[in-house]
């Protein structure tokens, strides 16, 4: 028997993520010499793993690229990107500002904390895990939170007010999409390799989008009580002809956002975003 190479691959436990690696999850196409082990953390946490390049395929932050970029490609595929919509600061009250105010925020390296401080970078951060932001904003703990995931779609029902959707502001300001999660693959596994894998990837992808209903089912086993309807809105919003291929504008948004990043001071240096290329 022919020995396979073990391929981890990280991605988070939110329902479109998991609806992508839906094929390749249940063993629904062929692998080839690969074994495909899954490693389910959030998003913070998978950007922290790749710092120190430890998955071979990982999601992460787009702001997080920034950081990696000498171990890791952009995969043209997998991508979250909001088109004219995005992660939201969402308060108790309406708020006309958010200049000096203590906000929530999912982690640091999240490319909703990046964008926010492009729109307003005068403000407290407080990192919490992105599932407790509602609720510090609840119980008052924080003046506001950015929102990222599902709490996009549930903030409302919680009677937490919206104060602004970057994923807008952002189009506004460039006429872009705003990419906010990304698949990335080590540099060192070479080109066959880095072809192989991300045409698996996008394979899965493709399975999921065909099956809908069933990649949707699986999709729930992860979406945090989350009615279907909701979940497959959520999925509906970020899953979409971006994440089969970045494509021009996708690709000028990750330029752009990493652009604007290093000439804000948030990112420290110029960063080139690498794609693979499957030609």
């Amino acid at each position: 028997m022919s020995q396979t190479e073990k391929i981890r691959i990280g991605h988070s436990p939110d329902s479109d993520d998991a609806f992508m690696f839906y094929a390749l999850a249940k063993g629904l196409i062929p692998t080839g010499p690969y074994e495909i082990v899954h490693v389910i953390e959030d998003i913070e946490t998978l950007n922290q793993r790749a710092l120190a390049a430890e998955l071979e395929v990982t999601a992460i932050s787009v702001h997080a690229y920034a950081y990696v970029a000498k171990d890791y490609l952009f995969m043209p595929c997998g991508a979250s990107i909001g088109d004219q919509y995005g992660p939201l600061v969402v308060s108790k009250e309406p708020m006309d500002t958010l200049a000096g105010k203590r906000i929530a925020i999912p982690g640091k390296m999240t490319t909703a904390y990046l964008t926010l401080s492009l729109f307003q970078p005068d403000f407290e951060a407080e990192p919490r895990p992105f599932d407790k932001i509602l609720d510090a904003v609840q119980q008052d703990e924080v003046d506001a939170g950015l929102i990222i995931h599902e709490g996009q779609l549930t903030y409302a029902r919680e009677g937490l007010h919206k104060v602004i959707d970057l994923g807008e502001w952002w189009y506004e300001e460039t006429g872009l999409p705003l990419p906010l999660g990304a698949n990335v693959i080590r540099r060192n596994l070479g080109t066959e390799k880095i072809r192989e894998i991300t045409a698996l990837l996008k394979q899965s992808i493709q399975y999921s989008l065909e099956h809908r209903e069933h990649g949707l089912e699986y999709a729930m086993t992860y979406a945090r009580d989350m009615e279907t309807s909701l979940a497959d809105k959520f999925v509906g919003m970020y899953v979409n002809d971006y994440t089969l291929d970045y494509g021009e504008k996708g690709r000028a948004g990750v330029r752009e956002l990493l652009h604007r990043g290093n000439v804000a001071g948030i990112i420290p240096h110029p960063v080139d975003a690498d794609f693979v290329s499957l030609e």
